[in-house]
């Protein structure tokens, strides 16, 4: 559950009042949500989205790596390196359980009748059908920051991600 103080800081962080979220992931050092855990099923849509970024600062960094096109060289790494790809996807896997083991009953009562709960159950970081793919590094970053993940550590190595200086 998320304090009064903690919606305050996410509401300037994304710019309006967070809807779905159960609680704060992971949080800097200083107590900055930078990742909150959703519900699957928000103003009655399906959400396949498990963790979700807040932090402005690591939204940022992360939109400027896009930007320079690391989905594409990530997903090169994929296809060349078995281990890092073989990681990768132990990874998606335990986000579809996390996200399966974290689902509030009564989202799955409604993934159920609307005949979606299977799709859930297949659908990887970011609601991906294709394991192998990447959608968007900030849900990544948001899944490594809640659990860790293997494309986080390269983001954190390779681009300092887990030393920048979160202020918002």
């Amino acid at each position: 559950m998320l304090s009064d103080q903690q919606i305050a800081v996410i509401t300037e962080q994304i710019g309006r009042t967070p809807r779905g979220a159960v609680c704060v992931a992971a949080a800097s050092a200083n107590g900055i949500p930078l990742s909150l855990q959703m519900r699957s099923v928000v103003d009655g849509k399906p959400f396949p989205t498990l963790y979700w970024l807040t932090s402005k600062t690591l939204y940022k960094a992360i939109a400027s790596l896009e930007t320079q096109g690391l989905v594409k060289e990530l997903e090169q790494k994929l296809g060349e390196d078995s281990t890092f790809m073989n990681a990768y996807l132990d990874d998606q896997q335990r986000y579809i359980q996390s996200r399966n083991e974290k689902m509030a009953p009564e989202d799955k009562v409604i993934l159920e009748k609307t005949r979606l709960l299977e799709k859930f159950q297949r659908l990887g970081i970011g609601g991906l059908a294709n394991l192998q793919q990447i959608r968007c590094l900030h849900m990544q970053y948001a899944f490594h920051l809640a659990e860790g993940s293997i494309l986080g550590e390269y983001m954190d190595a390779h681009y300092g991600l887990a030393d920048l200086e979160i202020k918002t």
